[in-house]
């Protein structure tokens, strides 16, 4: 599994012009599930994610974790974009629908997040608390 996490001043992610979830101060993740991931490797992966510490203490210094702030979830399968060849993206390494949404849900359920729509077209607007964006990504065992 794969995670683009960015700290967010406030978040939304919009389906068909309505809005479907939105966060204040917290966490925006774009995740992205590969085809051999599992419960485990979900689970994993949640957990790293609350436990980052990477929001400000009261000297400005990062060294706090997620603790009671938000989480605004949605699924992009786009990072497991293969352009190793050509200019189009290949996006054959990305899970089928079938595995990918349970292990989404299963994620979104393990933060508490709010979400997107699985599967649908979106719009997500954010706006970052200052410049923290991280990769993660926890391989299947």
């Amino acid at each position: 599994m794969r995670a683009l996490i960015q700290r967010v001043s406030s978040a939304s992610v919009r389906v068909d012009g309505e809005t479907v979830g939105a966060i204040g101060h917290g966490l925006c993740v774009l995740l992205g599930v590969g085809p051999g991931d599992d419960e485990r490797c979900c689970d994993k992966l949640a957990e790293k994610v609350r436990a980052l510490r990477i929001f400000d203490d009261s000297e400005g210094k990062m060294s706090e974790a997620l603790g009671e702030r938000e989480v605004l979830c949605v699924s992009q399968f786009t990072l497991y974009a293969n352009t190793a060849k050509g200019n189009r993206p290949s996006f054959t390494d990305a899970a089928a629908p079938a595995l990918a949404e349970p292990l989404y849900e299963r994620f979104c359920r393990q933060l508490d997040a709010e979400s997107g729509v699985f599967g649908a077209a979106m719009e997500v607007e954010l706006v970052n608390d200052g410049p923290v964006t991280l990769m993660l990504e926890v391989e299947p065992s």
